[in-house]
Protein backbone atom coordinates (compact mmCIF):
# COMPACT_ATOMS: atom_id res chain seq x y z
CA UNK A 1 0.00 0.00 0.00
CA UNK A 2 1.14 3.45 -0.68
CA UNK A 3 1.22 6.22 2.04
CA UNK A 4 1.16 10.07 1.95
CA UNK A 5 2.62 11.68 4.90
CA UNK A 6 0.08 14.45 6.76
CA UNK A 7 0.67 16.91 9.60
CA UNK A 8 -1.67 17.85 13.04
CA UNK A 9 -0.38 19.72 15.81
CA UNK A 10 1.07 16.61 16.92
CA UNK A 11 3.71 15.95 14.42
CA UNK A 12 3.38 13.66 11.52
CA UNK A 13 1.90 10.56 10.31
CA UNK A 14 1.24 8.25 7.40
CA UNK A 15 -1.88 7.76 5.98
CA UNK A 16 -3.16 5.64 2.84
CA UNK A 17 -2.67 7.63 -0.13
CA UNK A 18 -5.57 6.74 -1.69
CA UNK A 19 -7.98 7.54 1.00
CA UNK A 20 -9.13 11.25 1.89
CA UNK A 21 -8.35 11.86 5.34
CA UNK A 22 -5.77 13.23 7.52
CA UNK A 23 -3.78 12.99 10.08
CA UNK A 24 -6.28 13.32 13.31
CA UNK A 25 -8.44 10.35 11.25
CA UNK A 26 -4.99 8.04 11.23
CA UNK A 27 -4.38 8.25 14.97
CA UNK A 28 -7.82 7.52 15.97
CA UNK A 29 -7.99 4.63 14.04
CA UNK A 30 -4.52 3.53 15.35
CA UNK A 31 -5.62 4.34 18.77
CA UNK A 32 -8.97 2.83 18.94
CA UNK A 33 -8.72 -0.42 17.55
CA UNK A 34 -11.85 -1.59 19.61
CA UNK A 35 -14.81 -4.20 18.47
CA UNK A 36 -16.24 -3.72 14.88
CA UNK A 37 -18.86 -1.31 15.42
CA UNK A 38 -18.38 1.90 12.82
CA UNK A 39 -19.82 5.03 12.73
CA UNK A 40 -23.36 4.45 10.87
CA UNK A 41 -23.71 5.47 7.25
CA UNK A 42 -26.33 8.09 8.79
CA UNK A 43 -24.52 9.61 10.68
CA UNK A 44 -22.53 10.34 7.96
CA UNK A 45 -25.07 11.25 5.91
CA UNK A 46 -26.27 13.75 8.49
CA UNK A 47 -22.85 15.31 8.69
CA UNK A 48 -22.99 16.24 5.35
CA UNK A 49 -26.04 17.93 5.61
CA UNK A 50 -24.17 19.78 8.98
CA UNK A 51 -21.28 20.84 7.05
CA UNK A 52 -22.93 21.88 4.25
CA UNK A 53 -25.43 24.24 6.13
CA UNK A 54 -22.48 25.76 8.00
CA UNK A 55 -20.54 26.31 4.63
CA UNK A 56 -23.22 28.25 3.37
CA UNK A 57 -24.01 29.97 6.78
CA UNK A 58 -20.48 31.22 7.02
CA UNK A 59 -20.63 32.53 3.20
CA UNK A 60 -23.50 34.22 3.98
CA UNK A 61 -22.14 35.73 7.13
CA UNK A 62 -18.86 36.37 5.54
CA UNK A 63 -16.53 34.61 7.64
CA UNK A 64 -15.68 32.25 4.40
CA UNK A 65 -15.14 33.25 1.32
CA UNK A 66 -16.97 31.99 -2.09
CA UNK A 67 -14.79 29.70 -3.30
CA UNK A 68 -14.03 27.87 -0.18
CA UNK A 69 -17.62 27.27 1.42
CA UNK A 70 -18.57 26.18 -2.59
CA UNK A 71 -15.95 23.66 -2.97
CA UNK A 72 -16.87 22.49 0.75
CA UNK A 73 -21.48 22.15 -0.33
CA UNK A 74 -19.96 20.61 -3.44
CA UNK A 75 -18.05 18.38 -1.68
CA UNK A 76 -21.06 17.44 1.07
CA UNK A 77 -23.01 16.34 -2.21
CA UNK A 78 -20.81 13.87 -3.40
CA UNK A 79 -21.48 12.39 -0.02
CA UNK A 80 -24.49 12.71 0.20
CA UNK A 81 -24.21 10.52 -3.27
CA UNK A 82 -22.31 8.11 -1.87
CA UNK A 83 -19.63 9.43 -4.07
CA UNK A 84 -17.36 8.98 -1.16
CA UNK A 85 -17.96 5.90 0.94
CA UNK A 86 -14.96 4.21 2.16
CA UNK A 87 -13.21 7.68 3.30
CA UNK A 88 -14.95 7.25 7.50
CA UNK A 89 -13.49 4.21 8.84
CA UNK A 90 -13.75 5.19 12.49
CA UNK A 91 -15.28 2.91 15.83
CA UNK A 92 -17.83 3.84 17.52
CA UNK A 93 -15.42 3.60 20.77
CA UNK A 94 -13.29 6.87 20.23
CA UNK A 95 -13.72 9.86 22.19
CA UNK A 96 -16.82 10.59 23.71
CA UNK A 97 -17.33 13.82 22.23
CA UNK A 98 -17.06 12.51 18.75
CA UNK A 99 -14.24 15.09 17.89
CA UNK A 100 -12.16 12.19 16.12
CA UNK A 101 -15.41 11.82 14.11
CA UNK A 102 -16.33 15.49 13.53
CA UNK A 103 -12.11 15.84 12.45
CA UNK A 104 -12.59 12.77 10.22
CA UNK A 105 -15.36 14.47 8.23
CA UNK A 106 -13.57 17.30 8.02
CA UNK A 107 -10.11 16.32 7.00
CA UNK A 108 -12.21 13.98 4.15
CA UNK A 109 -13.94 17.04 2.96
CA UNK A 110 -11.03 19.75 2.70
CA UNK A 111 -8.73 17.17 1.10
CA UNK A 112 -11.75 16.93 -2.03
CA UNK A 113 -12.58 20.59 -1.60
CA UNK A 114 -9.41 21.45 -2.32
CA UNK A 115 -8.97 18.83 -4.90
CA UNK A 116 -12.06 20.13 -6.76
CA UNK A 117 -10.94 23.49 -6.48
CA UNK A 118 -7.75 22.63 -8.22
CA UNK A 119 -9.50 21.40 -11.30
CA UNK A 120 -11.01 24.28 -11.41
CA UNK A 121 -7.29 26.03 -11.66
CA UNK A 122 -7.20 27.50 -8.53
CA UNK A 123 -4.45 27.10 -6.43
CA UNK A 124 -6.68 27.49 -2.61
CA UNK A 125 -5.95 25.63 0.84
CA UNK A 126 -8.97 24.57 2.60
CA UNK A 127 -7.96 23.98 6.27
CA UNK A 128 -10.51 21.02 8.07
CA UNK A 129 -10.41 23.26 11.25
CA UNK A 130 -9.96 26.95 10.20
CA UNK A 131 -12.85 26.24 7.25
CA UNK A 132 -14.60 23.16 7.68
CA UNK A 133 -15.24 23.48 11.00
CA UNK A 134 -15.73 27.15 10.73
CA UNK A 135 -17.68 28.43 13.35
CA UNK A 136 -17.99 25.04 14.87
CA UNK A 137 -17.08 22.76 17.54
CA UNK A 138 -17.22 18.87 17.81
CA UNK A 139 -19.34 19.91 21.03
CA UNK A 140 -22.07 20.99 19.15
CA UNK A 141 -21.85 19.35 15.87
CA UNK A 142 -22.32 15.95 17.25
CA UNK A 143 -25.30 16.64 19.60
CA UNK A 144 -26.63 18.62 16.59
CA UNK A 145 -25.78 15.52 14.10
CA UNK A 146 -27.98 12.98 17.05
CA UNK A 147 -31.06 14.92 16.83
CA UNK A 148 -30.63 15.52 13.20
CA UNK A 149 -30.17 11.70 12.50
CA UNK A 150 -32.88 11.18 14.74
CA UNK A 151 -35.85 13.00 13.26
CA UNK A 152 -34.81 12.52 9.81
CA UNK A 153 -34.80 8.65 10.53
CA UNK A 154 -37.44 8.57 12.10
CA UNK A 155 -40.22 10.38 9.78
CA UNK A 156 -38.28 9.30 6.13
CA UNK A 157 -37.35 5.58 7.21
CA UNK A 158 -39.93 4.51 10.48
CA UNK A 159 -42.84 6.06 10.20
CA UNK A 160 -43.51 5.08 6.48
CA UNK A 161 -42.84 1.27 7.81
CA UNK A 162 -44.76 2.03 10.76
CA UNK A 163 -47.68 3.39 8.70
CA UNK A 164 -47.70 0.25 6.42
CA UNK A 165 -47.92 -2.28 8.98
CA UNK A 166 -50.53 -0.18 10.45
CA UNK A 167 -52.82 -0.31 7.54
CA UNK A 168 -52.22 -4.14 6.64
CA UNK A 169 -53.35 -4.75 10.26
CA UNK A 170 -56.43 -2.24 9.82
CA UNK A 171 -57.28 -4.05 6.81
CA UNK A 172 -56.82 -7.67 8.59
CA UNK A 173 -59.23 -6.18 11.09
CA UNK A 174 -61.94 -4.85 8.90
CA UNK A 175 -62.01 -8.24 6.87
CA UNK A 176 -62.06 -10.36 9.73
CA UNK A 177 -64.53 -8.11 11.77
CA UNK A 178 -67.40 -10.72 11.93
CA UNK A 179 -65.46 -13.72 13.04
CA UNK A 180 -66.28 -14.85 16.36
CA UNK A 181 -63.59 -16.55 18.07
CA UNK A 182 -62.78 -16.96 22.31
CA UNK A 183 -61.13 -14.43 23.99
CA UNK A 184 -58.25 -15.21 26.29
CA UNK A 185 -56.93 -13.65 29.40
CA UNK A 186 -54.78 -15.02 31.90
CA UNK A 187 -53.65 -17.56 29.06
CA UNK A 188 -57.36 -18.91 30.30
CA UNK A 189 -60.46 -18.72 28.09
CA UNK A 190 -62.31 -15.58 28.46
CA UNK A 191 -65.61 -14.18 26.92
CA UNK A 192 -65.62 -13.70 23.31
CA UNK A 193 -64.33 -11.12 20.79
CA UNK A 194 -64.53 -11.13 17.20
CA UNK A 195 -60.58 -11.64 15.34
CA UNK A 196 -60.83 -8.21 13.61
CA UNK A 197 -61.36 -6.55 17.12
CA UNK A 198 -58.50 -8.78 18.77
CA UNK A 199 -56.18 -7.58 15.42
CA UNK A 200 -58.21 -3.97 15.47
CA UNK A 201 -56.15 -3.67 19.23
CA UNK A 202 -52.85 -4.10 17.50
CA UNK A 203 -53.34 -2.01 15.02
CA UNK A 204 -54.58 0.64 17.71
CA UNK A 205 -50.88 -0.33 19.46
CA UNK A 206 -49.22 1.03 16.37
CA UNK A 207 -50.89 4.24 15.65
CA UNK A 208 -50.62 5.01 19.18
CA UNK A 209 -46.79 4.18 18.81
CA UNK A 210 -47.05 6.99 15.97
CA UNK A 211 -48.49 9.48 17.77
CA UNK A 212 -46.33 9.67 20.80
CA UNK A 213 -43.41 9.33 18.14
CA UNK A 214 -44.54 12.36 16.36
CA UNK A 215 -44.69 14.16 19.85
CA UNK A 216 -41.20 13.36 21.42
CA UNK A 217 -39.38 13.71 18.15
CA UNK A 218 -40.39 17.42 17.74
CA UNK A 219 -37.96 17.72 20.92
CA UNK A 220 -35.51 16.70 18.48
CA UNK A 221 -35.99 19.66 16.00
CA UNK A 222 -34.03 21.85 18.92
CA UNK A 223 -30.37 22.02 17.78
CA UNK A 224 -26.98 22.88 19.65
CA UNK A 225 -25.62 24.33 16.73
CA UNK A 226 -24.05 27.88 17.80
CA UNK A 227 -23.04 26.80 21.09
CA UNK A 228 -19.38 25.56 20.03
CA UNK A 229 -17.40 24.66 22.89
CA UNK A 230 -19.06 25.18 26.35
CA UNK A 231 -22.64 26.35 25.24
CA UNK A 232 -21.21 30.28 25.21
CA UNK A 233 -20.52 30.53 21.13
CA UNK A 234 -17.41 31.52 21.33
CA UNK A 235 -15.70 32.12 17.88
CA UNK A 236 -19.04 32.20 16.05
CA UNK A 237 -20.75 35.05 14.61
CA UNK A 238 -23.77 36.72 15.36
CA UNK A 239 -26.84 34.95 14.33
CA UNK A 240 -25.28 31.78 13.28
CA UNK A 241 -27.32 29.80 14.59
CA UNK A 242 -30.81 30.91 13.73
CA UNK A 243 -29.54 31.27 9.83
CA UNK A 244 -27.91 27.68 10.67
CA UNK A 245 -31.52 25.76 11.77
CA UNK A 246 -33.02 28.04 8.40
CA UNK A 247 -30.83 26.22 6.28
CA UNK A 248 -30.49 22.64 7.39
CA UNK A 249 -34.70 23.29 7.49
CA UNK A 250 -34.05 23.97 3.72
CA UNK A 251 -31.46 21.28 2.94
CA UNK A 252 -33.66 18.32 4.38
CA UNK A 253 -37.09 18.87 4.32
CA UNK A 254 -38.04 18.88 8.24
CA UNK A 255 -37.83 22.20 10.17
CA UNK A 256 -35.07 22.58 12.47
CA UNK A 257 -35.14 25.60 14.90
CA UNK A 258 -31.88 27.22 17.02
CA UNK A 259 -32.26 25.51 20.74
CA UNK A 260 -33.20 27.96 23.22
CA UNK A 261 -30.78 27.00 25.88
CA UNK A 262 -27.03 25.80 24.44
CA UNK A 263 -25.41 24.73 27.51
CA UNK A 264 -28.22 22.29 27.99
CA UNK A 265 -28.04 21.15 24.21
CA UNK A 266 -24.17 20.15 24.87
CA UNK A 267 -24.64 18.27 28.37
CA UNK A 268 -28.33 16.81 28.67
CA UNK A 269 -29.35 14.12 25.86
CA UNK A 270 -33.11 14.19 27.73
CA UNK A 271 -34.36 14.89 24.47
CA UNK A 272 -32.90 11.37 22.93
CA UNK A 273 -33.74 9.67 26.12
CA UNK A 274 -37.04 10.24 25.62
CA UNK A 275 -37.55 9.04 21.94
CA UNK A 276 -35.01 6.27 22.72
CA UNK A 277 -38.03 5.39 25.50
CA UNK A 278 -40.81 5.99 23.11
CA UNK A 279 -38.77 3.35 20.82
CA UNK A 280 -38.29 0.52 23.31
CA UNK A 281 -42.34 1.08 23.97
CA UNK A 282 -43.01 0.26 19.93
CA UNK A 283 -40.38 -2.72 20.91
CA UNK A 284 -42.72 -3.46 23.76
CA UNK A 285 -46.09 -3.49 21.40
CA UNK A 286 -44.38 -5.61 18.34
CA UNK A 287 -43.01 -7.99 20.86
CA UNK A 288 -46.83 -8.49 22.26
CA UNK A 289 -47.95 -8.76 18.62
CA UNK A 290 -45.78 -10.70 17.73
CA UNK A 291 -45.98 -13.27 20.46
CA UNK A 292 -50.09 -12.96 19.92
CA UNK A 293 -49.32 -14.29 16.56
CA UNK A 294 -47.15 -17.03 16.92
CA UNK A 295 -49.26 -18.30 19.90
CA UNK A 296 -52.60 -18.00 17.66
CA UNK A 297 -51.07 -20.02 15.44
CA UNK A 298 -49.36 -22.50 16.95
CA UNK A 299 -49.83 -26.14 16.16
CA UNK A 300 -50.77 -26.75 13.98
CA UNK A 301 -52.60 -29.66 15.05
CA UNK A 302 -51.74 -29.54 18.93
CA UNK A 303 -51.60 -25.67 19.78
CA UNK A 304 -54.14 -23.51 19.35
CA UNK A 305 -54.06 -23.12 15.85
CA UNK A 306 -56.51 -20.30 15.08
CA UNK A 307 -54.49 -18.24 12.84
CA UNK A 308 -52.65 -19.81 9.46
CA UNK A 309 -49.42 -17.49 8.86
CA UNK A 310 -47.17 -17.78 5.89
CA UNK A 311 -44.61 -20.90 5.59
CA UNK A 312 -41.37 -19.42 4.35
CA UNK A 313 -38.91 -22.09 4.82
CA UNK A 314 -38.21 -25.41 6.79
CA UNK A 315 -38.30 -25.32 10.37
CA UNK A 316 -36.06 -28.07 11.66
CA UNK A 317 -33.33 -30.34 10.68
CA UNK A 318 -34.13 -33.36 11.84
CA UNK A 319 -38.32 -33.09 11.94
CA UNK A 320 -39.60 -33.38 8.24
CA UNK A 321 -42.33 -30.52 7.41
CA UNK A 322 -41.87 -28.52 10.39
CA UNK A 323 -42.44 -24.86 10.02
CA UNK A 324 -41.48 -22.11 12.69
CA UNK A 325 -42.98 -18.25 12.89
CA UNK A 326 -39.76 -17.30 11.91
CA UNK A 327 -41.15 -13.66 11.46
CA UNK A 328 -42.34 -13.71 14.77
CA UNK A 329 -38.82 -14.70 16.20
CA UNK A 330 -37.40 -12.14 14.21
CA UNK A 331 -39.38 -9.39 15.50
CA UNK A 332 -39.11 -10.62 19.35
CA UNK A 333 -35.10 -10.63 18.92
CA UNK A 334 -35.17 -7.22 17.71
CA UNK A 335 -37.38 -6.34 20.26
CA UNK A 336 -35.37 -7.36 23.18
CA UNK A 337 -31.95 -5.62 21.39
CA UNK A 338 -34.16 -2.71 21.73
CA UNK A 339 -34.83 -2.19 25.29
CA UNK A 340 -30.83 -3.26 25.78
CA UNK A 341 -29.79 -0.15 23.21
CA UNK A 342 -32.55 1.99 25.48
CA UNK A 343 -30.71 0.77 29.01
CA UNK A 344 -27.38 1.90 27.13
CA UNK A 345 -28.71 5.18 26.27
CA UNK A 346 -30.02 5.95 29.25
CA UNK A 347 -27.04 5.29 31.30
CA UNK A 348 -25.03 7.34 28.62
CA UNK A 349 -27.29 10.17 28.61
CA UNK A 350 -26.99 10.27 32.81
CA UNK A 351 -23.50 11.21 31.98
CA UNK A 352 -23.28 14.83 31.19
CA UNK A 353 -20.44 16.38 33.28
CA UNK A 354 -20.16 20.18 33.32
CA UNK A 355 -20.37 21.35 30.08
CA UNK A 356 -20.53 18.14 27.93
CA UNK A 357 -21.56 14.68 27.74
CA UNK A 358 -18.94 12.39 26.55
CA UNK A 359 -20.94 9.46 25.50
CA UNK A 360 -22.52 10.64 22.60
CA UNK A 361 -20.67 7.91 19.56
CA UNK A 362 -22.63 4.63 21.65
CA UNK A 363 -25.85 7.12 22.08
CA UNK A 364 -25.64 8.12 17.97
CA UNK A 365 -24.71 3.88 17.49
CA UNK A 366 -27.50 2.42 19.79
CA UNK A 367 -30.64 5.44 18.72
CA UNK A 368 -29.66 4.55 14.62
CA UNK A 369 -29.15 0.79 15.40
CA UNK A 370 -33.06 0.91 17.19
CA UNK A 371 -34.68 2.72 14.44
CA UNK A 372 -32.90 1.05 11.45
CA UNK A 373 -33.75 -2.65 13.20
CA UNK A 374 -37.40 -1.32 13.81
CA UNK A 375 -38.27 -0.21 10.48
CA UNK A 376 -36.71 -3.50 8.99
CA UNK A 377 -38.36 -5.61 11.04
CA UNK A 378 -41.90 -3.83 10.70
CA UNK A 379 -41.34 -3.94 6.57
CA UNK A 380 -40.44 -7.65 7.20
CA UNK A 381 -42.92 -8.93 9.44
CA UNK A 382 -45.61 -6.97 7.53
CA UNK A 383 -44.68 -8.51 4.04
CA UNK A 384 -43.45 -11.83 5.23
CA UNK A 385 -46.11 -12.41 7.77
CA UNK A 386 -49.35 -10.57 8.40
CA UNK A 387 -50.56 -10.02 4.72
CA UNK A 388 -50.28 -13.49 3.99
CA UNK A 389 -52.07 -14.31 7.76
CA UNK A 390 -55.89 -15.88 7.86
CA UNK A 391 -58.13 -17.01 9.77
CA UNK A 392 -58.61 -21.20 10.56
CA UNK A 393 -62.32 -20.76 10.53
CA UNK A 394 -63.14 -24.51 11.62
CA UNK A 395 -60.64 -24.28 14.93
CA UNK A 396 -61.74 -21.17 15.95
CA UNK A 397 -65.58 -22.37 16.07
CA UNK A 398 -64.12 -25.97 17.46
CA UNK A 399 -62.82 -23.64 20.48
CA UNK A 400 -65.28 -20.89 21.07
CA UNK A 401 -67.61 -23.77 21.17
CA UNK A 402 -65.89 -25.76 23.96
CA UNK A 403 -64.84 -23.18 26.12
CA UNK A 404 -67.41 -22.92 29.47
CA UNK A 405 -66.70 -19.58 29.86
CA UNK A 406 -69.20 -18.74 27.67
CA UNK A 407 -71.70 -19.11 30.30
CA UNK A 408 -71.32 -15.45 31.46
CA UNK A 409 -73.46 -15.08 29.56
CA UNK A 410 -76.27 -16.03 31.50
CA UNK A 411 -75.21 -14.67 34.50
CA UNK A 412 -77.83 -11.38 34.01
CA UNK A 413 -80.09 -14.07 33.94
CA UNK A 414 -79.48 -16.82 36.85
CA UNK A 415 -76.71 -15.35 38.75
CA UNK A 416 -73.41 -15.52 38.76
CA UNK A 417 -73.04 -18.33 41.38
CA UNK A 418 -75.50 -20.12 39.43
CA UNK A 419 -74.02 -19.76 36.23
CA UNK A 420 -70.62 -21.27 38.23
CA UNK A 421 -72.24 -24.09 39.21
CA UNK A 422 -73.90 -24.68 35.76
CA UNK A 423 -70.67 -24.57 34.09
CA UNK A 424 -68.85 -26.72 36.81
CA UNK A 425 -71.68 -29.15 36.40
CA UNK A 426 -71.06 -28.99 31.95
CA UNK A 427 -67.15 -29.54 33.18
CA UNK A 428 -67.50 -32.21 35.53
CA UNK A 429 -70.24 -34.51 33.91
CA UNK A 430 -69.00 -34.01 30.15
CA UNK A 431 -72.05 -32.12 29.35
CA UNK A 432 -72.57 -28.87 27.08
CA UNK A 433 -73.30 -25.50 28.77
CA UNK A 434 -77.02 -25.98 27.05
CA UNK A 435 -77.24 -29.76 28.49
CA UNK A 436 -76.31 -28.51 31.95
CA UNK A 437 -78.15 -25.41 31.76
CA UNK A 438 -81.58 -27.17 30.88
CA UNK A 439 -80.63 -29.63 33.22
CA UNK A 440 -80.58 -27.44 36.24
CA UNK A 441 -84.27 -26.16 35.71
CA UNK A 442 -83.18 -22.51 35.97
CA UNK A 443 -83.85 -21.56 32.34
CA UNK A 444 -85.23 -22.47 29.28
CA UNK A 445 -83.82 -23.73 26.40
CA UNK A 446 -85.16 -20.38 24.20
CA UNK A 447 -83.89 -17.70 26.59
CA UNK A 448 -80.66 -20.25 26.82
CA UNK A 449 -79.94 -19.67 23.09
CA UNK A 450 -80.82 -16.19 23.06
CA UNK A 451 -78.63 -15.41 25.86
CA UNK A 452 -75.87 -17.74 24.87
CA UNK A 453 -75.33 -16.35 20.75
CA UNK A 454 -71.58 -15.98 20.73
CA UNK A 455 -71.39 -12.71 18.44
CA UNK A 456 -73.98 -11.18 20.96
CA UNK A 457 -71.57 -11.86 23.67
CA UNK A 458 -68.92 -10.26 21.36
CA UNK A 459 -70.64 -6.98 20.94
CA UNK A 460 -72.30 -7.98 17.73
CA UNK A 461 -75.80 -6.57 17.51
Amino acid sequence: MDYRIERDSMGEISVPADKLWGAQTQRSLENFRIGTEKIPSELITVFAYIKKAAALVNKDLGVLDADRADAIAAVCDEILAGKLAGNFPLAVWMTGSGTQFNMNVNEVIAHRAMELLGEQGKDVTVHPNDHVNRSQSSNDVFPTSLHGAGLLLLRQKLFPALEALYGELSRKAEAYAAVVKIGRTHLQDATPLTLGQEISGWARMLERNREMLTAGSDFLRDLAMGGTAVGTGINCPAGYDVAFAETLSRLTGEKFRTAPNKFQSLTSKDELVVVHGMLKALACDLMKIANDVRWLASGPRCGIGELVIPENEPGSSIMPSKVNPTQCEAVTMVAVQIMGNDVTVGVAASQGNFELNVFMPVIAYNLVQSIRLLTDVMDSFRVHCIAGMKPNYDKIDENLHRSLILVTGLVPLVGYDKACRIAKTAAKEGLTLREAALASGWISGDAFDAAMNPARLAGIR
